[in-house]
């Protein structure tokens, strides 16, 4: 799986004119499943982002995860994350899973974070969305889970 994890101020998912998932202080995640993930993987990256310490500390060190700081998480499915631009300047998105298996997989990321972790806010799966945010620091973290 890919991920590309923002650490936030706040952010929020609209579709249409409607407002769907939002946190304040906390991570969005936009995920991306490939061909060859699993349950486990998705799990594994779920435990990842939980304890990923990129925000500060007393002294202003990366040295405390999303759950040591009681922050949200805005978790969203983004298939262009797998974007293959080696054969020209448009970019092809074989390498990310077909719907069927994305959107179970997707769905397996939040239902882990909901048990592992509140407040988990989502985006909708194959929607056209609108994500807002405002980065803090600004944090940005490409992380890519495999078997």
């Amino acid at each position: 799986m890919i991920a590309l994890i923002q650490r936030v101020a706040e952010a929020r998912v609209d579709v249409g004119d409607r407002t769907i998932g939002a946190i304040g202080h906390g991570l969005l995640v936009l995920v991306c499943a490939e061909p060859a993930d699993t349950d486990a993987i998705a799990d594994k990256l779920v435990a990842k982002i939980l304890k990923l310490r990129i925000f500060g500390d007393a002294d202003g060190k990366m040295n405390r995860s999303v759950v040591d700081v009681g922050g949200g998480l805005l978790i969203v499915s983004q298939f262009t994350l797998a974007a293959d631009l080696a054969g020209g300047n448009r970019p092809s998105f074989t390498g990310a899973a077909p719907p069927e298996q994305g959107r179970r997989l997707y769905e397996r990321v939040l239902a882990t974070a909901r048990a592992q972790h509140a407040p988990v806010a989502n985006g909708r799966f194959g929607a056209e969305m609108r994500v807002a945010l405002v980065n803090d620091g600004p944090v940005t973290i490409p992380m890519t889970m495999r078997g």
